[in-house]
């Protein structure tokens, strides 16, 4: 591989021009070092694109396949992507795609699932999977995955909420998690509000901010329905106006918002929820009130019901008990006397 050498300007800046397909790039840099290595990397890149489809290997085609969706999938799958293929792909990783069977997948899939849990697999095969249709679209697979383990969705009481909401109170964590309770705002959408969100007493969600392979990075709402604007009461909105000036109101890494949340449960007293339990808290409160189906999902940013009602909606643990006691002095009121 021939390279030009770096040639060094009257500003003591280096500039180096490589020519690709007939196509001349250019860049300068700080250091004669940098130019070159610049160089190498690009002249390296350009020859395993032109190395054909039938020759790479797994690892060469996840690679090829994450740099094509780098700019359509979302920030954070594609921060997942390398950690798939470094943690979970080893197995197949030097086998070439054109050699790859079927009984080998099924055979790393076994292994995995010996260690990992259902999801973790189907990720990992969903990856494959999503390369092999892009590189070796005849190949059909048939692999047979774990069975997935339903999740059972916790709840948090209405007394583990005030406890909460209590322990948070003049914390930075205060407002994120008052924002998750009141509104069911997405960890995500939270970190990316600004006080220019809010115009008089309305917020507007049309963002999320999320972790990338580089730091956390802005992206579009999860969907269409994502994007709106919730009325909100007086005591949020100056509990908002009250934060101090910067470019985000909760600057915070989801990493931050993970371990503080944690720290708040423990505080409270309470069990280790995840920061998205509050979000179903919102949405079983708003079942709890009686809230029509198409209001809840304009307020929690779901373009169906169908998630609202198989995931969000479980019972609140007081208003079970409420609703028991109803239908118990219903039916005593029935039975005869003693």
């Amino acid at each position: 591989m021939r390279l030009p050498t770096p040639e060094k300007l009257p500003s003591g800046r280096w500039r180096i021009q490589v020519l690709i397909d007939g196509k001349r790039h250019s860049q300068t840099f700080d250091t004669e070092d940098e130019a070159y290595y610049w160089a190498v990397s690009l002249k390296t890149k350009a020859a395993e694109a032109a190395k054909p489809v039938k020759n790479l290997t797994v690892s060469e085609a996840v690679d090829r396949y994450i740099e094509s969706k780098d700019s359509i999938l979302s920030p954070s799958t594609i921060a997942g992507y390398p950690k798939i293929q470094r943690n979970l792909m080893d197995d197949i990783l030097r086998v070439q795609i054109s050699n790859l069977a079927q009984d080998q997948i099924q055979r790393w899939v076994n292994k995995l699932a010996k260690t990992r849990t259902p999801k973790t697999v189907a990720n990992a095969h969903g990856l494959l999977s999503a390369v092999l249709r892009e590189y070796r679209p005849s190949m059909t697979l048939r692999t047979t995955l774990p069975r997935k383990i339903k999740k059972e969705v916790t709840i948090p009481t209405e007394s583990e909420i005030k406890a909460i909401l209590e322990t948070a109170k003049g914390t930075k964590y205060e407002l994120p998690i008052l924002l998750a309770v009141w509104l069911g705002l997405r960890q995500s959408e939270i970190l990316a509000l600004k006080k220019s969100s809010l115009h008089g007493d309305t917020l507007h969600i049309d963002h999320a901010r999320v972790m990338g392979e580089d730091g956390m990075v802005m992206k579009s709402t999860k969907s269409y329905a994502g994007t709106r604007a919730i009325r909100i009461k007086p005591q949020l909105r100056e509990l908002i106006e009250q934060q101090p000036d910067g470019e985000y109101l909760v600057p915070l890494t989801t990493h931050a918002v993970y371990n503080g949340f944690r720290r708040i449960c423990e505080k409270a007293g309470v069990p280790h929820f995840a920061f998205h339990d509050l979000r179903h808290f919102n949405a079983s409160a708003m079942l709890a009130a009686g809230v029509p189906d198409k209001y809840g999902m304009k307020r929690i940013g779901h373009a169906t019901n169908s998630m609202l009602k198989n995931v969000y909606q479980h019972t609140i643990k007081e208003k079970e008990l409420q609703y028991d006691e109803l239908i118990d002095d219903y039916i005593e009121s029935m039975l005869p006397s003693p």
